[in-house]
This record gives structure tokens, C-alpha cells and sequence, in this order.
């Protein structure tokens, strides 16, 4: 078990945001938030405005779900090496510009469309944004994880939401701002091309050192009886025998022999952690336009205070976890996620009010700003070098399904009980992830208060 290292003053917290990896993370973040909305609400704008019935936008909801299945291509990301690009760039900045190049490519392709009468062509276009969007996000949380020692990873996590924030924004209010003055090809036109502010990074910044495949494959003892086993076959069906046990079969066993049988609750954690704001999430704009506020009311609040407070809150989150470690802020965030749920109970109750309202929306913001900052730290923690990209896509997916499944169920229990009753179940739905957070920081002590180096 690591012994805790001495408290860094606030001076050398901050002086943790000046390194070249840390910044780095500010513009990876926003190439990673640009395709997001684009395949999503400003989609569901554009088509609305086209005359697409409301019926068939939604099914393009449906495009979402590739985020959440990652982690099945995500070994093919670790481990396939791509021609030319892999032996010009590296594996992490080959793969990052390929998906970026996916992600260009259909958003020029939606710009030339038509949507109403040709939805097929438009769906298969999102399609390839949101793959190569979701193939972007594996390659650039395994290139954080390997550009630099645990001690930064808060603060690299602090700026990549930082920056994710603003691809959001301009993928939101940016393009319908553009749409509105020009048209909807100049908006996506324009968006396909601030993807070039993440390839520009990805060639600006070097390839992260890692062992290559051959030696890796050497040195796993799986490969090694694997191909005791098959001595005398033929030598490529051993050779993507080998390859298919290291980067499908290793990361998983890898993770389960370094943690033994406390394996299943990190992974329980992992699980349950988001569960308390994921499962607000879908009821939070039905509460605010049910007790009669206008969308432009909301849309106000929600861009001037959201925001800042969002990217506020990760900017602090990474400050205390370099300042104290990521064991007390991991349960500080699961506590604060938890508990900011209680704001919109007393919204609901109290009625359309601009105060609470306010505070509701920094409250939460704040709150999910902080807690993503040291999850993210603390998910980096968890995962082996070796399968940086595989561990961690299975990570983030197993984060956010459960919440996003609970929150199917929202509607139900609004109905059936009411808004309050709703925000005051989200708020105990985050009880295991307090208590689980409390246990990992008192009896497992996984990550010690990082130094600045």
C-alpha cells in the first residue's frame, strides 16, 4: 500500500496547469465536444427546420448508442496498426487523425444534403461522424493516459473538459448561429473545418512512449503458452491467435489479477458513480417547462451559468485533487453530485422561481464539473499502460450505461409521484457511490496525493 505524499501548497497546484501535456488536453478536449451535438440537437434542429417529421428525428436518437459500445472496437484502436499512418505518426496520432478524418468527411457530407427526402444518406453520414467522434474519444483518452505521469492527470482532466465544453458550445450555439445567418451548409461546413484545430494538435504534439506490440506480446504469459500450445500450426493463424489474446482477452485479465477480489466493487463503483446525475438528466427541461419558464429563460441560464460552472468545477476539481490527493475529492465529488440533485427537488416545490433556478443550475454544474474532473483521474488510476485504450473505453461505457438507462424510467415516476419525489430518489440512488468512494479512500488508498513533477 503507497504511503501519502506530503500536501503541495496552491502555488504549485496551479503551476501543474502550465505544462505542455496539460494544455494540450485544451484542444484535444474541444475536437473531442465539436462532433457531439452536431449528430444530436443541432442535427434535430436542422431537421426540423428542413420539415422532417418529429417521428423520424427521433430515431436518430438512436445514433448515441455508439458511444456507449466503444469498448467493442476499442482493442482494434489499442493494438491494429494502420498503413502509413501508424509508421508516421505513431499508434495514439495515427488513429486521432484517421477519426478525425471520418468525422470531417461526414460533416461535409451533411452540408451537401438535403435532408427532407433523402434521410437515409443523411443517417448514414451522422453515422460515420459519431464513429469516427467515438474512435477519436478512445485514441485521445489513451493518448492522455500515456502523455504524462498520474500526478497530471486531474489537471489534463480539468482542461479536456474545459475544452470539450467549448467544442459544445460551438457545435451548439456556434452552428445554429451560422445556420441562422448564412445557411445550414455554411454551419456544418464551418464546423468540419474547426475539426483542424485537433488534427493541427495531434501534429504539433509528439507520439507518447509506449512499448511496441512485438515486445508487449513477449512479455504477456498468455501469448507465451498460447504459442507453446500452437507450435507446429500455421504461423499466421498463431500470429492472430497471439494478437486477438493480447488485445482482447489481456486487458481483462489484466485488471482482475491486479486488483483481485476487490475487482468486482471498483468495477461497481465505476457503475454507480454517474448514477445520480445521469438519472436526472432527462427530467431536468420537462421540470423547468412545467413550472412555465421560457425556453429562452432557460436556454439563458443554462449557457451563462451551466457553463462557466461546469468548466469551474473541473478547473477546482483538478486543484484539490493535486492539492489533496483523489481519494477525499472522489468522495467530496460522489457527495456533491448527490446532494445538488436536492436543488431541483426544491425547484419543483417551490414553484417557478429565477432564484432557484440559478441555483439549481450552478449547483449542478458545478458539482459534475468537479466530480468528472477526479473520476476521470481516478479511472486514469485504474488503467494498466499496457491497455490504456481498451481498459479505459471499457470504463467510460460502463460509467454512463446504468444511469442512462435509469433515466428511461424518470417519466414514469414523475408521473406517478411528482418532480420532488423524482429528485429526492436521484438523490439516494447516489448513497452506494458515496459509501464506495469512502471505502476506497480509507481501506484501498489506490492513488496517493499526486506531486507536481
Amino acid at each position: 500500500m503507497p504511503s501519502p505524499i506530503a500536501r503541495r501548497s496552491w502555488r504549485d497546484a496551479l503551476a501543474i496547469y502550465l505544462h505542455v501535456p496539460v494544455i494540450t488536453m485544451l484542444f484535444l478536449g474541444f475536437s473531442a465536444g465539436l462532433p457531439f451535438l452536431l449528430v444530436f440537437s443541432t442535427l434535430s434542429a436542422w431537421l426540423r427546420s428542413s420539415g422532417v417529421e418529429v417521428a423520424a428525428i427521433g430515431f436518430f436518437a438512436w445514433i448515441g448508442m455508439l458511444y456507449s459500445i466503444k469498448f467493442f472496437w476499442a482493442p482494434v484502436v489499442d493494438r491494429l496498426a494502420l498503413p502509413l499512418l501508424t509508421r508516421a505518426f505513431g499508434q495514439r496520432r495515427g488513429w486521432m487523425l484517421l477519426a478525425q478524418a471520418m468525422i470531417a468527411t461526414g460533416l461535409v457530407g451533411l452540408s451537401g444534403i438535403d435532408p427532407l427526402g433523402h434521410l437515409p444518406l443523411v443517417a448514414a453520414f451522422a453515422l460515420l461522424v459519431a464513429f469516427g467522434s467515438a474512435t477519436q474519444d478512445i485514441a485521445i483518452d489513451a493518448f492522455r493516459i500515456e502523455s504524462a505521469p498520474d500526478n497530471m492527470q486531474a489537471a489534463m482532466a480539468s482542461t479536456y473538459i474545459i475544452g470539450y465544453r467549448g467544442g459544445l458550445l460551438a457545435a451548439g450555439a456556434g452552428a445554429l448561429y451560422v445556420a441562422s445567418l448564412a445557411s445550414w451548409e455554411a454551419a456544418y461546413l464551418s464546423m468540419a473545418a474547426l475539426v483542424g484545430i485537433g488534427a493541427l494538435t495531434v501534429l504539433l504534439r509528439p507520439e507518447p512512449e509506449r512499448l511496441s506490440l512485438t515486445v508487449q506480446l513477449i512479455h504477456e504469459p498468455r501469448v507465451r503458452a498460447f504459442l507453446r500450445a500452437s507450435r507446429g500450426r500455421a504461423k499466421p493463424l498463431r500470429r492472430l491467435g497471439a494478437w486477438v489474446i493480447c488485445a482482447i482477452v489481456c486487458p481483462f485479465t489484466d485488471f482482475f489479477n491486479r486488483h483481485r477480489r476487490k475487482a468486482l466493487w471498483l468495477l461497481a463503483f465505476v457503475a454507480v458513480f454517474r448514477i445520480s446525475d445521469l438519472a436526472m438528466a432527462s427530467m431536468a427541461n420537462p421540470l423547468y417547462i412545467d413550472l412555465g419558464f421560457t425556453l429562452a429563460t432557460i436556454a439563458n441560464v443554462t449557457n451563462a451559468f451551466g457553463i462557466a460552472m461546469s468548466i469551474g468545477g473541473g478547473v477546482l476539481g483538478g486543484l484539490l485533487v493535486v492539492r489533496y490527493g483523489i481519494g477525499p475529492i472522489l468522495v467530496l465529488g460522489a457527495v456533491a453530485a448527490a446532494l445538488t440533485n436536492l436543488l431541483f427537488a426544491a425547484l419543483a416545490l417551490a414553484g417557478q422561481s429565477l432564484a432557484l433556478l440559478v441555483m439549481a443550475i450552478i449547483g449542478d454544474n458545478l458539482a459534475n464539473g468537479l466530480a468528472s474532473a477526479v473520476f476521470i483521474a481516478f479511472l486514469s488510476s485504474l488503467t494498466s499502460r499496457a491497455y490504456t485504450a481498451t481498459q479505459y473505453a471499457l470504463f467510460s461505457s460502463l460509467m454512463t450505461l446504468p444511469g442512462k438507462f435509469l433515466s428511461g424510467f424518470g417519466g414514469l415516476v414523475v408521473s406517478g409521484q411528482g418532480y420532488a419525489t423524482f429528485f429526492l430518489i436521484s438523490t439516494l440512488l447516489g448513497l452506494p457511490a458515496v459509501l464506495l468512494a469512502i471505502w476506497i479512500q480509507r481501506d484501498l488508498e489506490l492513488v496517493p496525493a499526486p506531486g507536481v513533477s
